[in-house]
Order: structure tokens, then sequence, then C-alpha cells
């Protein structure tokens, strides 16, 4: 029980992230070529999560076969969100509503993310703590990306904040849930879940972070900022 506590208070860090994506939205948009920069910055975080700990922690535990199933679950999981969000981008141009079908995309999408908080602290306390950090800058542009949809959509400032107080609620019930689950799973469950995680956390970095962040035309200042967010995640994980 002190173990959940524990990872909901971390996991209210990106929760917040959310709704504060959508505050952003909504009164002071980003400039596009600022939102590429912290895209940049936030994939950097992320690539360097997964290099130096959830990849490692993989390869220590060598179960190739759980590990094959875990990640291959994660991708064909991804590639469904990406086909349904795609779908749904359509109809909502073709119709002109309150895109529904992508709020669910997107809540779905914040619910892993939750999820792999808890995971990351399932595999220790530096893992969960280097993946809350990755995350809460990833999930900011979820909110961000979220609250700009609905808006578009023509929702009112009302019904936006509620759906993004919504999607930080999701997150947060995401890391419960995988906090209290993963408490008693064995080796072998632990294993298949982390490669999905690190399935998961791929795609947001490849074809999500940096795909949109390549939208904008790009200054060699942005393309660094993904090296600088490596680093300093990395620097951060030496001095812990």
């Amino acid at each position: 029980m002190q173990a959940a506590l524990s990872i909901l208070t971390f996991a209210f860090y990106p929760a917040l992230a959310v709704i504060f994506g959508g505050f952003i939205a909504l009164w002071r948009p980003l400039k596009p070529g600022t939102v590429s920069a912290i895209q940049h910055f936030a994939a950097g975080l992320l690539f360097c999560a997964l290099a130096t700990e959830l990849l490692p922690d993989l390869v220590h535990r060598k179960l190739p076969w759980i590990t094959l199933i875990g990640f291959t679950l994660g991708v064909m999981v991804m590639l469904a969100v990406k086909h349904f969000a795609e779908k749904t981008g359509q109809n909502t141009i073709s119709t002109a509503t309150v895109p529904t079908s992508l709020v669910a995309v997107l809540g779905i999408d914040v619910a892993l993310d939750g999820l792999l908080v808890g995971l990351g602290f399932a595999a220790g306390q530096k893992e969960g703590l280097l993946l809350t950090i990755a995350l809460t800058l990833e999930v900011l542009f979820l909110g961000l990306s979220g609250a700009v949809a609905l808006a578009q959509a023509g929702s009112s400032r009302k019904h936006i904040l509620m759906v993004t107080m919504g999607f930080a609620l999701i997150l947060l019930i995401g890391a419960l849930a995988g906090s209290t689950l993963l408490v008693f799973a064995s080796d072998t469950v632990v294993d298949a879940i982390l490669a999905f995680g690190l399935a998961a956390l791929l795609y947001l970095v490849t074809e999500e972070l940096l795909v949109e962040a390549h939208e904008v035309p790009e200054t060699s200042f942005q393309t660094a900022m993904f090296f600088f967010g490596f680093i300093l995640l990395l620097t951060i994980e030496m001095l812990m």
C-alpha cells in the first residue's frame, strides 16, 4: 500500500503536466519552433531512459522468448492505436464535430503512459524516477495536442479543461493499476510487461514526438535539443 502511494506521488507530476499542456493550448499557445525544440528535448529524455534502464534490464533478465512476445504485443497495440487515430482524424475532418474518438485514442495513450510509470517503479526506484521525468514532458504535449484538437472542433473552454483533467485522472489510475498488479507478478510477467513498455516508448519517440517535431522547418538548435535531453538525463542518472 505504501509503495502504491509513493508511486502515485510521483505520477502526480506527469498528471499535472497533462493539465498544464491544456492550459497552454487555451491561453498562451507556443510557437511551432518552440514546440519542436521541446519535443526534441522530450524525445532525448525518453530515448536515454530506454537505452540506459529498460533495455539493459531486459538483457540481464535473459528471457528472450518472453521479451519477444511482450515486445511484439507492444508494437501491435501501438500500431492499432495509430490506425485508429488516423481513421479518427479523417472522420473528424469530414464531420467537423467534437472528435470523441480522438479523445478516446488520447485517453488510451495517456493510460499507457500511466501504466509505464507504474511499470518503471516495479522494475526499480531508479528506473521509475527516470521514466517519470521523461514521460512528464511527453504527456505535456499529449495534453497540448488534445486541447488544440478540441478547440479546433469548437469545444468550449470548460469542456476542454474537463477532458484534460480526465486525462490526468486516467494517468493516475494507470499508474496505480500498474504498480498494484505488478507487485504480485512473477518475473516472467514483469519481463513481458517491460518488453511491452519498451516497444510503446520506442513508438512514442520515433513515431510521435520526433515525427511531430519535424513538421516545422528544423534548425540546428532544435536538433541539438534531442542530444541535450539525452545527455542531461544520462548525467542525472550517473549522479543518482
